[in-house]
């Protein structure tokens, strides 16, 4: 018999709970031995009543350890008053305390002579290293789930939604006990946030206003469009009698590029989606960047890998989008008459879409308003050719205080000017800029 505890044999003298929290601490390292009825010097002082507390024993680590570790563990009973436990290193890590869940004070791991609560970054790569690197399929590290929020997407858009459901949408295991990180993102107790600022300029530093949504996904969709669509500011035309409107973002293309910010962000990350808007264009930027092997024109030509497959499964299933791939097309399909573009910039780590705003861009049919419609004159044109002569180049903010006109009106001079050969634009969005043709 050993007499000293190491980092595979722990002692203790009575049966208490404190056992549990040894029992997972070798299942989630290296496996060990625990006798019941050893105290700490290693002398063998036996349990009063072994066959009852044997049954306490063996029912405790079945009844107050999570995944079921009883595979791993087996018992004998020696000299007819010490309980040996013997525990092997489990499959299903991290084990924990049914009562705590997956967090630092339910996980423990041997460490030394001792076991001790897991950290967080401990906890995660068991996890990780158990059920492989699809985020979505790994156990929630929180347990505690509601479904309000998701349960209420499902009978707005018409399906079924219920416990029976969860294991074929990928909420739960197999086995059905442990809630997915795919279940955590649907759920009420999602961690992921949406957060939208907006500024007064361009270089976006004139900071107005902000908002952060949170919740389930279902829930951030909703409340982030609803904040969108009051910062879609319309603009009105007359043509003749017919007064026409105009926001400045197309209603589909603000949904379309959210959605997608949505389905398509890396979750095991964490931070949020950044949405900003400005008088020129609104940006949604999403953590993480292009799956390995696409390219920004991959995606503008239609084609998709979803990061989160169970995600866009479900946002499919309940129409919210049509297949993948397209809904990034239609956005460029909106913008066929604008003259400014929707934009995607990729890096390591995020991705963007950009959308313009088609009323400070102008677009073909936007032409119609009484201000286009005044002459272009011959000396603003000679005072944009000046300007360019003196500095090789003059942007569009630059034209307005030039000449003192309006968004709008700058660009149809510009568009004028390019038509007859005079300038030409160079580069995109905050980029863009005009040279002598």
């Amino acid at each position: 018999m050993a007499s000293f505890e190491t980092e595979s044999i722990e002692f203790k003298s009575q049966f208490t709970e404190e056992i549990y929290k040894e029992v997972i601490a070798f299942a989630n390292t290296d496996g060990g031995i625990l006798y019941i009825g050893i105290d700490n010097e290693g002398n063998a002082v036996g349990l009063d009543n072994v066959d009852q507390e044997y049954t306490r024993i063996t029912n405790g680590i079945r009844d107050a350890i999570q995944p079921d570790v009883t595979m791993f563990v087996r018992y004998s009973i020696q000299e007819n008053k010490v309980v040996r436990i013997t525990v092997s290193e489990g499959t299903n890590k991290p084990y924990y305390l049914r009562a705590k869940g997956l967090k630092p004070n339910g996980v423990f791991v041997r460490q030394g002579a001792s076991s001790v609560p897991a950290s967080p970054e401990q906890i995660r790569q068991m996890i990780k290293d158990s059920d492989g690197d699809a985020f979505e399929a790994m156990r929630s590290l929180e347990q505690e789930l509601t479904f309000h929020a998701a349960a209420a997407a499902f009978q707005k858009y018409g399906a079924d939604f219920g416990a029976e459901k969860y294991l074929a949408l990928g909420m739960v295991q197999p086995g059905g006990t442990l809630f997915t990180n795919l279940a955590l993102l649907l759920s009420d107790q999602c961690r992921h946030t949406t957060k939208i600022a907006v500024f007064g300029d361009d270089a976006n530093t004139e900071f107005k206003d902000s908002k952060e949504f949170g919740g389930s996904v279902f829930k951030q969709l909703e409340d982030a469009f609803d904040y969108l669509s009051l910062c879609n500011k319309t603009s009105a035309v007359f043509k003749g009698l017919e007064r026409i409107e105009h926001p400045d973002y197309p209603e589909a293309a603000v949904r379309e590029a959210l959605l997608n910010a949505l389905v398509h962000r890396d979750y095991s990350f964490s931070g949020s989606i950044i949405i900003n808007v400005n008088e020129s264009e609104m940006e949604f930027v999403s953590i993480g960047g292009l799956l390995p092997g696409l390219f920004p024109e991959d995606i503008r030509s239609g084609i998709s890998q979803p990061r989160n497959h169970a995600l866009a499964e479900v946002f499919h299933r309940l129409r919210l989008i049509e297949s993948y791939g397209t809904g990034i097309r239609r956005i460029y399909h909106l913008y066929e008459n604008c003259s400014e573009k929707p934009r995607i910039e990729v890096t390591a780590n995020t991705f963007k879409m950009v959308l313009p705003n088609q009323n400070a861009a102008g677009t073909s049919d936007a032409g119609t308003s009484a201000e286009r419609t005044l002459p272009i004159t011959e000396a603003q044109k000679a005072k944009v050719m000046e300007f360019i002569d003196k500095n090789g180049q003059i942007t569009d903010a630059e034209i307005q205080s030039l000449l003192g006109l309006k968004k709008t009106r700058a660009f149809t001079l510009a568009k004028k000017m390019r038509d007859e050969g005079m300038i030409a634009m160079i580069g995109r969005g905050k980029s863009k800029r005009y040279v002598a043709d």
